[in-house]
């Protein structure tokens, strides 16, 4: 078996891409997109028929129809796996509880409207204060939320008494953030503070019986994804999967319930906002990945957003 079919059978593969071909030919369970991979899918040849229909549908309007692309290309990923498509709201809103409710109720009621039935989508929302806020509204209400842009265990910690059904920790970007501070090459996983900080999620969540599963994502290496083997999912890049499929190596379990100490890792915690905030301000990992990722997709929006004026005009 290669390490990628070794890797499935202890962990849900969920594609990080919103390549259709890529999807087609990978068949992974789930699914996962941001602004970034909405652009370039939405830029290749085979959908540009699909592009202009939406664009005179909603007469220009460019965040009509970003939202309108998102959900089409939702949609047709769906149609190619049996699992849940991860559909992102505006970053603008990361810190606006409301809007992003708003936003995420717009997204169900047109996925409905498509026919899809709500179980098969995760509102993606950034792990801000009032994003975690908007998502336990949402959960009380049946709507599945994956938060996204998660560093830190306060983040995590919130996440799970809010309800969340789902978070992303961004293991490599943490790695990008370690390299830098500490001026190094080469970080063996067992230093790696991207994969370290997942391990303690999952441990966290284990043992105190939260039902909020754990997806690490943003791996820069199989090295990354093999050290957390067994964990709830894994979302991996179209060339990471490939590497994974072409590797002849023995895959070895690193998380499972059964591997999870009852005394590993302390109580479990509620955190109010003073003190999730508190917990923001001496985390220097969190403070330099959330807003710069939150920027980054704002940009990847605006990005598309002027791609769609360039051919509207």
């Amino acid at each position: 078996m290669s390490a990628l079919d070794q890797l499935s059978t202890m962990t849900t593969i969920v594609a990080d891409t919103g390549d259709l071909s890529a999807i087609a030919r990978l068949k992974p369970v789930d699914a996962t997109t941001n602004p970034s991979l909405i652009t370039k899918a939405l830029i290749h040849p085979d959908n540009q028929a699909m592009l202009s229909d939406t664009m005179n549908r909603h007469q220009g309007d460019v965040d009509a129809v970003i939202d309108a692309l998102t959900v089409q290309i939702g949609c047709d990923i769906l149609a190619l796996i049996d699992g849940r498509v991860s559909t992102e709201v505006d970053a603008r809103l990361s810190y606006d509880t409301q809007a992003t409710i708003d936003k995420a109720l717009e997204f169900i009621d047109a996925y409905q409207k498509a026919g899809i039935d709500p179980e098969r989508i995760l509102i993606k929302m950034a792990a801000t204060w009032q994003g975690i806020e908007a998502a336990r509204y949402l959960e009380s209400q049946g709507i599945h939320c994956n938060l996204t842009l998660l560093f830190g265990q306060h983040q995590a910690i919130a996440c799970a008494d809010a309800g969340v059904t789902l978070i992303s920790p961004f293991v490599g970007r943490i790695l990008d953030w370690q390299k830098s501070e500490q001026n190094r090459q080469n970080v063996p996983a067992a230093d790696d503070m991207g994969v370290q900080s997942v391990k303690l999620i999952y441990q966290y969540y284990k043992q105190h019986g939260y039902k909020t599963q754990v997806m690490g994502a943003s791996f820069r290496s199989v090295e990354q994804i093999l050290a957390l083997a067994g964990c709830d999912l894994l979302t991996i890049s179209p060339d990471l999967i490939d590497e994974l499929a072409h590797l002849d190596t023995n895959v070895t379990r690193q998380l499972s319930p059964d591997m999870v100490s009852t005394n590993a890792i302390g109580e479990r915690l509620s955190l109010t906002e003073t003190a999730f905030n508190q917990a923001y301000q001496e985390d220097k990992v969190t403070q330099a990945l959330l807003p710069k990722g939150i920027d980054g997709f704002i940009s990847a929006r605006e990005e598309l957003a002027q791609t769609l004026a360039a051919i509207r005009n």
